[in-house]
């Protein structure tokens, strides 16, 4: 009895551990205590997670709620309007002495061109493209996305909106971008020009929606634009007579005295052009700017392409790539601001998910 007694007692001195106290602590743990742990873990993992998430919901809500108040303030809130002040864009006062002599020394757009090109790799944004027209975009493109980068860079970096006037530097009112689109992809079919007014606070959805608007208007099939009719009106004027009432309309934008409503539809007018030569099949171009009105830039991007690459691990892999180029006026602001925009909008062009959301902070120009 004393040997079984003796026995019991080592097994019971094995079994235990005495932690700090002196007292003995079971250190073995049974299948059921093992599963009973695993689940408490997943269920605090699933708090987490839900948590986590309903925290990001409440960010996103709060987000979109400052976004429609500064939407709200900005439509209540009309800036005063000093003497030299545009229909479109109000006169930048503060500029330092060389930017506001600057057009004065190179006074036409096409003699303070600056040429920008940057490879695109667009296999992931592919991916996103098919997402989107499964969740309900069916015309969703790259084309909705560049044009919300931009949207996005110019409220990070508004100097990027201004335009050149009468030799002066202004900042406009708005965003304007502006397209020439053809009714029917044959070369019979005429061109038309579409321009579509945005808010520094839209989100990629925003863009798709306002986008899509316009070109319904534009290329349907009665569609007949605020821009067709001017034109159709002044080709009733005689050649002679013509060449005379543009130079009066340059006269006139160049001390800002073209009415507004003339501004709203002139394809020459805006904060940048675009074109799509992919839709061609050939790759982007370099297109020069026009020195009659005031757009400042003007972007291409072809055609799809395909190239081999070497990843970080030397793995070859076969990626799609596009072309983009732009051309700007470096009069309205300088080279590092504009490397620092253009870095913003091609940020968004290569992460097009960080544009479903509003920013968080719009910025405003200078005075």
């Amino acid at each position: 009895m004393k040997e079984i007694e003796n026995t019991t007692q080592e097994m019971e001195v094995e079994t235990g551990v005495q932690d700090a106290d002196g007292r003995e602590e079971d250190i073995y743990t049974t299948v059921a205590d093992v599963r009973l742990e695993s689940k408490r873990k997943q269920k605090k993992a699933v708090k987490r997670r839900l948590k986590a998430e309903k925290k990001a919901a409440k960010a996103l809500k709060k987000r979109e709620r400052t976004a429609r108040k500064l939407q709200l303030k900005r439509a209540g809130k009309k800036r005063r309007r000093h003497f030299g002040d545009r229909s479109d864009g109000y006169r930048i006062r503060t500029l330092t002495p060389f930017a506001r002599i600057a057009p004065y020394i190179m006074q036409i757009r096409s003699d303070a061109q600056n040429h920008f090109e940057e490879e695109i790799d667009i296999t992931d944004i592919e991916s996103y493209i098919r997402e989107k027209r499964q969740e309900g975009f069916p015309s969703f493109g790259l084309l909705h996305i560049i044009i919300a980068a931009y949207v996005r860079g110019i409220s990070q970096r508004p100097g990027i909106n201004r335009f050149i006037a009468g030799n002066k530097v202004y900042s406009r009112n708005n965003i304007e971008i502006v397209m020439t689109v053809k009714k029917k992809m044959t070369t019979t079919s005429p061109d038309t020009t579409m321009k579509c007014v945005f808010q520094p606070e839209d989100t990629i959805t925003d863009i798709y929606r306002k986008w899509n608007a316009v070109v319904e208007q534009t290329i349907g099939d009665n569609a007949n634009t605020d821009f067709d009719k001017t034109a159709k009106l002044l080709n009733y004027i005689p050649g002679f007579l013509l060449k005379l009432t543009v130079r009066l309309l340059r006269i006139a934008d160049y001390f800002g005295l073209v009415p507004r409503a003339l501004t709203r539809v002139s394809p020459f007018h805006g904060s940048m052009v675009i074109t799509s030569m992919g839709s061609l099949g050939i790759g982007p171009i370099y297109h020069h700017l026009y020195d009659f009105g005031n757009l400042p830039v003007f972007i291409s991007y072809g055609k799809k392409y395909s190239k081999i690459v070497v990843d970080e691990a030397g793995t070859p892999m076969k990626r799609h790539f596009i072309g983009f180029r732009a051309v700007t006026d470096e009069r309205i602001c300088d080279g590092f601001y504009y490397a620092s925009a253009f870095k913003i909008i091609l940020h968004g062009i290569r992460h097009p998910e960080s544009l479903e959301v509003p920013p968080e902070k719009v910025y405003e120009d200078i005075d």
